[in-house]
């Protein structure tokens, strides 16, 4: 792990970070996520200059986000200058934004359950 990473795990293990669960570099598919909430479907990134602008980054967070994960991204130099301003957004991602499989709990009623329009008549 980067100096970023080891500092930003130290505030994330044995779900200190507000009672969140991660786990620190977790194969997903094809790709290794530095941090992940999976009962919030969340990964977090920690990332330094090589990845500004990187294509490879864009093809990896398509798939996750077709994987039903949501990414987020942090600069090392955040991470080390500013871990409150960082452990904030996370906080805010964490709490405010549903996860992509929440759209999916959404089903329509199923007539074969009683659910729906009754039928007029007493049906």
């Amino acid at each position: 792990m980067t100096d970023a990473e080891r500092k930003l795990w130290l505030a994330l293990k044995d779900r200190r970070f507000q009672s969140f669960k991660f786990r620190r570099q977790v194969p997903i598919g094809p790709y290794v996520a530095d941090f992940l909430s999976f009962e919030s479907r969340l990964v977090v990134e920690v990332d330094g200059g090589q990845h500004a602008g990187s294509a490879r980054d864009v093809e990896r967070d398509r798939w996750l986000a077709e994987n039903n994960f949501r990414v987020v991204r942090f600069w090392n130099n955040d991470v080390l200058s500013n871990l409150e301003g960082v452990l904030t957004a996370l906080a805010t991602e964490l709490h405010n934004t549903p996860h992509p499989a929440s759209r999916l709990r959404s089903t329509p009623p199923s007539p074969a359950r009683g659910e729906g329009k009754k039928e007029e008549g007493g049906r």
